[in-house]
């Protein structure tokens, strides 16, 4: 049986990035399944360079192990749980995720939190500031999220000057560069970083507001054309958000899409054009997009569980990425490398 090749986008929302960690786990765990390329953003990224460090060890198995191993280790890091098994437990005690939700927005530790994160600079830490992400990504493997093994990985930060996307190719990648992808700027000081495309130090933000994520880097044509998008933050709310809370949480998620659904819509524009024949379809690439998502557990988490790595949480999204990506296979696996599942033209009606 012929491989499916697929590109990987994988979109960041802290915590939330749990829910890709258990969508990769079935797409590592299925033969049928070679990633060729990765363009991750914030935990994206994390996941990222965790899946292509393993891949790229190669093996029997093609490093699919590997690459399951290091996620496993990052998130058990992340929700500073030894045994992901406590998880299990805890998802059958404790109430529905949106209660959890609920009561993590309401509580007084989360809303002194969020209040000074509005008032105080991160800057004002002075010398005793540490990013808490730094002790995991100074462990990832860089000789092998840097090399040529595995799929090609592309990290999408913001930089700070002009508000442009930098795009940084796996040979470029690194602890800082990880960090920047993952650099919110009420909560983390700026990721500074010698930028070889401007020649000077630059400084650099979240890449969520610029690409979450990136696709034009997966339009080369080393590339198969299908490239599948683990979404976790949700495209819509049918409720309108009336509290601050709420409100806060909105424009997040409008802001951390806005970037993709930007690119979607050039997307769904060419396919018009090509299909018109007002385009050359062996000049312009016809990429076929897909989706993994659940908007339906999205919709009963906010931002205080994507800042809060609560092993419960993470559990959750774990399995719910698992349910969804095992779902996508069932009902698409045919589809892949021959159409699109998402229906652009639809979504931009």
């Amino acid at each position: 049986m012929t491989a499916k090749r697929i590109n990987l986008a994988l979109q960041g929302g802290g915590a939330h990035g749990a829910f890709t960690w258990g969508a990769l786990r079935v797409l590592l765990g299925d033969p049928g399944i070679e990633i060729a390329a990765i363009s991750g953003t914030s935990a994206g990224a994390l996941n990222g360079a965790a899946v292509k460090a393993g891949l790229a060890a190669g093996g029997d198995d093609g490093g699919r192990q590997a690459a399951i191993d290091n996620l496993d280790w990052l998130w058990r890091q992340i929700g500073a749980v030894n045994d992901m098994r406590f998880t299990a437990w805890m998802n059958a005690v404790f109430p529905d995720p949106a209660i959890v939700s609920k009561g993590l927005e309401y509580s007084l530790p989360f809303a002194v939190a969020d209040a000074a994160s509005r008032m105080v600079s991160p800057y004002a830490y002075g010398p005793f500031y540490r990013h808490p992400l730094r002790r995991i990504v100074d462990r990832l493997n860089y000789d092998r999220v840097c090399g040529e093994a595995g799929p090609a990985f592309f990290v999408n930060t913001t930089r700070v000057r002009n508000g442009k996307i930098r795009v940084f190719r796996q040979e470029e990648v690194s602890t800082d560069v990880i960090l920047a992808s993952a650099c919110l700027p009420t909560v983390f000081q700026a990721v500074t970083i010698h930028d070889t495309e401007t020649g000077r130090d630059e400084e650099f933000w979240d890449g969520g507001y610029t690409g979450n994520p990136a696709l034009f880097p997966l339009f080369d044509h080393r590339f198969p054309e299908d490239i599948v998008v683990i979404n976790i933050n949700p495209l819509e709310r049918e409720e309108m958000p009336r509290t601050p809370t709420e409100i806060q949480n909105r424009i997040n998620e409008i802001s951390f899409n806005s970037s993709l659904l930007r690119e979607l819509r050039a997307i769904s524009f060419v396919k018009r054009m090509i299909a018109d024949g007002r385009l050359d379809a062996g000049t312009f690439r016809d990429p076929r997009i897909h989706m993994i998502a659940d908007d339906a557990l999205m919709n009963d988490l906010s931002v205080a569980t994507k800042l809060v790595p609560a092993p419960y949480i993470i559990g959750k999204l774990r399995d719910a990425g698992a349910r969804s990506a095992e779902a996508f296979l069932a009902a698409h696996r045919d589809d892949l490398n021959h159409r699109s599942t998402v229906d652009l033209a639809a979504m931009f009606n």
